[in-house]
């Protein structure tokens, strides 16, 4: 077969749900009534504002890599449902040239290896133009995204080991967005607005919220969260971004899903830009609308509102359905009233040691001080959410009785000082004294807080409850003097250190309370730095550093073997059909072709494609209507015998599908026995769409 590439041009859009109407069964949304609302027309156009957008791919390897969230060894990936992106915005503030960069990554997480290596590319083309201190990365928490790019080993036990290639896509794709979002800076305004979105969300650890005070409890009668923010860009009085926060789990596709997907928030995102806008992701150009659907305080808000795990493949139906609802809440809020900013850029960060924190009596609630201490594993972290989906057998949320006796007798028997800060937690992994061996998990975070105008973002890196968002939120907003709304959790944000719960749901040790590593007090230590950095930031005074984490890049492991070679089956060809589409379809149909196919880490594709689902135009010309990052294509890969590779790619033919002729084009890189990649191309008979 040939080696034809694809072509990067503007393609013909199929527009599959694009015009899907506001008020989706199931979610409702509103707008809270502000007194201090104004409408964006009914305001200057000297905003002081240069804001830049950036869109890029950031997917790592879809084949035999184990994938990250549900902590299982056996969700390996097996091809790729959706592309992974990041979403990059700069904000300048012209006055004083102060500026901010905001990068959400359709990605599990953000470990400080991509953190560190990011900020490293940063340095190199733009100098101390962005620096720890003024750029803030977060993650949508896709339970659907490669593993394997921590450079702290408890992540990479489920993907046996470091893989380099997802680890450098990840930081290349982030790295990209943010140069396209530099390259994009141009006087813009800055819209803010709020809402309120049910039906998307469900608190799936009720038994420990409940146990928090009345004032907390009250501030969310649901036990959810349903505050959902939207900031916009408009230039011309055009929306041309928008990035948007509202807490719930990426959890939409199920721990049998085998397929890359950015699951909910991607869908989001995606439906907006291409199915709305049009953005054709393969242009390479600047694209006309660019939305994030960014992450704040989710770490007990479920998509699923059963409260039970979905399955496959009831789950792609779940997460565009998720998807849609917070699409609809975002875009609801593009005509109505909004707050338009004017004020400072600023921002703050330190690194927090939070292994080793003593807390002030101020924060910690009992008049009394307290201390952290080295993280601990519970056995409820074992279990998993039982919710979202359940990690290890033998293990149960809340109490484990074999544990919680291996605990009093041992663990804190041996560290009293451990019991004073992890009881009543029944402690399966001391896994800070394993951190003194090898580095299992981290535990020198940062800690940020970013203003724009009159918003307020706290980096927070891991998973926080609604409780915890709003104590973390109440701190800051006393101290720098803004509206409660106008304050946000930026969750998942530079690092990893895994849940955040207050000390009350602590007591509970649900899974999220057994995953708040730093023990009953972490929660009042984290109030305590955003205290401080709130301080500093009102007061524009400096805050040092604080202790950075240690370059741990030299100390991976990589225990699972690369491709060794690819080889056809016997009597065939790479890009061979071996099992062609139908003749015909209709609307609503799926086609399907089988190919001889190769390994699809031997390129990864990033910023291209590998399928595309053309049509032939009038004048015989072949256009691509669709690729692997639309919604309606799925592309499955399976290993035939020992080399060989068996490619299945799908496509679900949208309604309103222009009739004609149409063919499903593979594209793929076969590696020798000596090393050597070379791509190939299989090209389907043409079908037809009636």
């Amino acid at each position: 077969m040939s080696a034809e590439r694809p072509l990067h041009h503007r393609r013909t859009v199929l527009r599959a749900g694009a015009l899907t109407g506001l008020g989706l069964a199931g979610a409702q949304w509103a707008a809270p009534d502000r007194a201090t609302a104004a409408t964006a027309r009914d305001t200057p156009r000297d905003t002081g504002y240069l804001v830049g957008r950036g869109l890029a791919d950031a997917t790592g390897e879809v084949a035999e890599v184990g994938m990250m969230g549900y902590g299982r060894f056996d969700q390996q990936a097996a091809g790729l449902h959706t592309r992974l992106r990041a979403r990059a915005f700069v904000v300048v503030e012209e006055a004083s040239g102060r500026r901010v960069m905001l990068i959400v990554a359709d990605s599990p997480m953000i470990f400080e290896s991509v953190h560190r290596a990011v900020l490293r590319r940063l340095a190199e083309a733009y100098s101390d133009l962005y620096t720890v201190r003024n750029v803030l990365i977060t993650a949508t928490h896709t339970h659907a995204g490669p593993g394997g790019y921590s450079h702290h080993l408890l992540y990479n036990t489920t993907t046996f080991g470091f893989h380099r290639k997802t680890f450098e896509a990840v930081v290349d794709g982030l790295f990209e967005a943010a140069r396209r979002a530099h390259d994009d800076l141009a006087p813009s305004e800055l819209v803010l607005s709020h809402g309120t979105l049910t039906g998307a969300s469900v608190n799936r650890s009720r038994a420990a919220f409940d146990r928090n005070p009345k004032a907390d409890r009250d501030h969310f009668p649901d036990a959810v969260d349903p505050l959902t923010t939207l900031l916009r860009v408009e230039r011309a009085g055009r929306t041309v971004g928008a990035v948007n926060w509202f807490p719930v789990h990426s959890t939409s596709m199920s721990g049998d899903n085998r397929l890359i997907s950015a699951d909910n928030k991607g869908y989001a995102a995606y439906h907006w830009e291409r199915e709305v806008h049009e953005v054709d992701y393969l242009d390479g150009g600047s694209p006309a609308f660019v939305s994030a659907f960014a992450q704040t305080n989710s770490g007990d808000m479920s998509p699923n509102l059963d409260l039970r795990p979905p399955t496959t493949p009831e789950d792609f139906d779940r997460t565009r359905a998720n998807g849609l609802r917070q699409y609809e809440a975002a875009a609801s809020q593009v005509d109505r009233p909004g707050v338009r900013l004017s004020g400072p850029v600023d921002s703050r960060l330190v690194y927090v040691d939070l292994s080793d924190v003593t807390v002030r009596p101020e924060f910690t609630g009992d008049g009394r001080t307290h201390r952290t201490s080295k993280p601990c594993i519970g056995a409820s972290m074992a279990a998993g959410s039982v919710e979202d989906g359940p990690a290890f057998p033998g293990f149960q949320e809340g109490e484990n009785p074999f544990w919680d006796a291996v605990s009093d007798s041992l663990v804190y028997t041996v560290s009293p000082e451990l019991a004073q800060a992890q009881a009543p937690k029944d402690v399966f992994v001391p896994i800070g004294e394993v951190n003194r061996l090898y580095p299992w998990v981290q535990e020198r975070v940062p800690v940020m807080l970013v203003r724009i105008g009159g918003l307020y973002l706290i980096g927070i890196p891991g998973e926080v409850t609604v409780c915890a968002g709003l104590r973390l939120r109440r701190t800051v907003a006393g101290i720098v003097g803004a509206d409660l709304d106008d304050v946000l959790v930026a969750g998942y944000a530079n690092a990893y250190f895994h849940y955040l719960t207050t000390p009350e749901e602590y007591d509970a040790q649900q899974y999220e309370g057994g995953s708040t590593l730093f023990g009953r007090w972490q929660l009042p230590a984290l109030q305590q730095t955003a205290a401080d950095l709130a301080t500093a930031l009102r007061d524009g005074t400096d805050v040092p550093l604080g202790p950075e984490p240690p370059d741990l890049s030299g100390k991976v492991l990589s225990l699972q073997p690369g491709v060794v070679m690819d080889a056809p089956p016997a009597f065939r060809s790479f890009g061979d059909v071996l099992v062609p589409p139908r003749e015909t379809y209709r609307a609503g149909e799926r086609a399907e072709a089988v190919f001889a196919g190769a390994h699809p880490g031997n390129d990864l594709h990033r910023g291209r494609t590998y399928l595309e689902v053309q049509r032939q135009e009038a004048d015989g010309a072949w256009r691509t209507v669709a690729d692997d990052g639309d919604w309606s294509t799925r592309f499955h890969w399976e290993r035939d015998g020992i080399a060989a590779s068996r490619i299945t790619v799908t496509w679900d033919i949208p309604q309103g599908t222009a009739p004609g002729a149409h063919r499903i084009v593979y594209h793929g890189d076969a590696k020798s026995l000596t090393g050597t990649v070379t791509p190939f191309t299989g090209r389907t008979p043409a079908f037809l769409v009636r």
